[in-house]
């Protein structure tokens, strides 16, 4: 595990803590979001982010970030080795429970542009054999502690072809 991932994502983490006094994130005309773009652009943006971080301290290598392999194909948000697997990770960040857990929201067409997206990564890299699998890394908005973020391992499954 690298120290320097887990003290990037623990200062993220305090962070959000310290903002935790409001009930939402921040909204876009605030000087915290310079871009001014839509609160749920910002809040997806930080969620990837802390995803990122979190998967580094964990002991992922994270390879490809927000990955698109053609037009019209599914992104691959997070592409990471976890030990000797592949893994494929989703990323949703919700800030509000009234839907479900983040999780929830990984439809099941989402899925088979993610898997069909994986499987040409996979291709591509020529390699024998890669074990693969597909993570979901959720991020929930929680209004006094700030951001929880929890790993799926093996989320989903590709189905046979």
């Amino acid at each position: 595990m690298s120290l320097f991932a887990r003290l990037i994502y623990s200062s993220l983490m305090w962070k959000a803590r310290r903002r935790a006094g409001s009930t939402t994130p921040r909204e876009p005309e605030q000087p915290g979001n310079p871009r001014g773009e839509a609160v749920h652009l910002e809040t997806g943006r930080r969620g990837e982010m802390l995803a990122y971080w979190y998967l580094r301290s964990v002991g992922y290598v994270v390879v490809a970030r927000n990955l698109r392999m053609w037009p019209g194909a599914g992104e691959l948000d997070l592409v990471g080795w976890d030990g000797k697997i592949l893994a494929f990770v989703e990323v949703k960040t919700r800030t509000s429970d009234a839907a479900g857990p983040p999780e929830a929201a990984v439809t099941q067409r989402q899925q088979e542009r993610i898997v069909q997206s994986a499987r040409f990564y996979v291709r591509r890299l020529r390699q024998k054999a890669v074990n693969y699998r597909f993570d979901i890394v959720s991020v929930a908005w929680e209004p006094q502690k700030g951001y929880a973020v929890r790993l799926i391992k093996d989320a989903f499954k590709a189905e046979p072809r």
